[in-house]
Parts: C-alpha cells; structure tokens; sequence
C-alpha cells in the first residue's frame, strides 16, 4: 500500500513531482498556511507530513486523538517550529534539511553585510521617493569592509561559509564564538571564548545559531549594548535569537549603527518600530530562497520520506 503524504506548502515543481512519483500526495497549490486545526487533522489524515518553519507543531497538534502520520519531514534547518520532546514522547520521527541551504543563506548574509554597511536600503528608497538631488562627495557615505571585523556567532556550516566569504573575498578580520571545538579552517580566524567579547570586539556580527527554547533571547540587551557604537549586527539565522526590544531600542537610540534582518521573532509580524528606522535592512526570510536551493531542501525532505517508508536509514533525522 502507498503511503500517503500531506505537505504543508506549495514546493518547486520537480519535488512535488517525485513525490506524487513514491506516494500518495495531497499537495497544497494555494499555498494558504496551515491552521493548527488544519495541521492536526494532516496529522489524522496522512502517514507522514512534509511540513515547513512556519508551521508550529505543539503537544496538542501531536496529540490530536486519532493520530496516524509517524512522520515530520521539516522543509529547513532549524526545527524550533517543533516541539521535539513531545514528538519524541510521540514516537514521531522528524528530519531536516542540513547542508543544501549553506552558500545560499551565506550569500545572504553578505549581501545583508553590504546592504547594512553601505545603506543600500535607505539610498534606493530615496531614489525611489524621488529625493536624490545628483551625486555629492559627502553624502550617504557607509562603511567599508577591508581590514574590518566580523564576528561570528555560531560556527557551523553557515557561520563558516559567511566568515570564508568576508576573509577571502573582503579581507575582513574573523573573530568567533562556538559552544563547542570547531576548525581548523581554511581561512584564518580567531575563537573567543564567549558570545560577549565577540560583540565588543566586531565591527560586523553575523549570527548563526538556532533558534527554540535554548537560544531565545540569546542575544541580549546586555550583549547589543556591548556591541561598538559603529557596529552592525546581521541576522540569517532565526528571529528569536534577538531580544527584539533590546535591538529597536538600541537601533532607534543610535546605539549602534545598524542591522540586516532576514529573520524575526514573530514571523510574518514585523516590529512596527523597525520599518522606520532608516539604517536597517529588512528582509521576508528569503536566506534560502533560490530555485536551486529550494528544490535541494525539498528533494532532501523526499529523500527522507521516502528512506522511513522503504526500511532505510534516513538521510537527516533530528528525531
């Protein structure tokens, strides 16, 4: 008998396609996001469900009576979307898609980085308005990258592709905080011994650590105002690292030069605060957002899926 799979969000084509090639697929072609209600009951309907980071699976999603999918493929990374402890309890497996999205989101960081720096954002949108008088020595001037530092929090796949792109391709110096050994590399870089002295020290912060329970809030209001008050903090990992508050009020006090966001705490909410604040970058969560990368994420979920319901080791399992 085929296994039935239910998938939360509309998927590039060539994954859906192999998926309706190994299962039996109910696709989502509106793209419309899943209530809870909706999510439990493709909890109830399916034998496994291809799910994306915005969708929130609680105890009580997982505990819907009549529960038949045994599985969670999550389109992503991070899976702070899930309660892991309860799926665990549940017995409901969960994957990920590691390793596929690295140079996409990397790139991204550094387009945030130059974004930031250089205050593309707030530039276009004065030429846009249609406030831009001609070119004038003194205006607008940004920050340049060589011989600056950037500071990585979070040295894992991502955080190392960023730094090896800001070294090797802009000559900045890489200082790092990691919970755990990491290197050596191919690029030099210096390991701090704590989240702390790499926010003082770094003209650039660029963060890389997941998010859930663990790191929310980790990046303090003490840790934002230990940053220079040049300094720029990127954000391509997940919204809830940031205490949010702490970062509009440092950003609106001047406290620190600026920020790229491509992540936020409460997603598709955007702090009011932030969209008038002219030195920012924002952006809708687009760090993997290439065809190439998608399909990729989305393939590496079939992978998964389709080792669980053939016997065979899964490729990405986080439970």
């Amino acid at each position: 008998m085929t296994a039935t799979i239910v998938v939360t969000r509309k998927l590039p084509d060539a994954v859906e396609a192999r998926l309706r090639e190994n299962f039996s697929v109910m696709l989502n072609p509106e793209d419309a996001p899943f209530t809870p209600a909706r999510l439990a009951g493709a909890l109830r309907e399916a034998d496994g469900v291809l799910c994306a980071v915005n969708d929130i699976v609680t105890p009580e999603v997982l505990g819907a009576e009549g529960r038949r999918a045994a599985i969670l493929a999550n389109f992503g990374v991070g899976v702070n979307n899930i309660d892991l402890a309860a799926a665990k309890a549940a017995g409901v497996i969960v994957t990920n898609t590691p390793g596929v999205l690295t140079d996409a989101t990397a790139d991204l960081a550094l387009a945030l980085i130059l974004a930031s720096t250089r205050r593309m954002s707030e530039t276009e949108a004065l030429l846009r308005r249609g406030e831009w008088d001609g070119f004038r020595p003194t205006a607008w001037l940004g920050t340049g990258l060589q011989g600056k530092t950037l500071g990585i929090v979070g040295m894992g796949r991502i955080g190392q592709a960023t730094a090896r792109r800001a070294c090797l391709g802009f000559g900045m110096k890489v200082i790092y905080f990691n919970r755990s050994p990491v290197g050596p590399f191919d690029f030099p870089a210096e390991a701090r011994d704590g989240i702390e002295p790499v926010m003082a020290e770094a003209d650039v912060v660029s963060l890389h650590i997941p998010g859930g329970v663990e790191n929310r809030g980790r990046i303090s209001a003490a840790l934002i105002a230990a940053m220079k008050p040049t300094a720029y903090l990127v954000n391509t990992a997940r919204g809830d690292v940031i205490d949010e508050p702490a970062l509009v009020a440092a950003l609106a006090a001047g406290r620190i030069a600026g920020a790229g966001l491509d992540v936020f705490a409460e997603e598709p909410k955007v702090p009011p605060a932030l969209l008038d604040i002219p030195g920012v970058t924002l952006l809708p969560h687009i760090g993997s957002a290439t065809l190439e990368t998608r399909t990729a994420m989305g393939m590496l979920a079939a992978d998964n899926l389709i080792a669980h319901f053939s016997g065979q080791p899964l490729p990405s399992r986080v439970v």
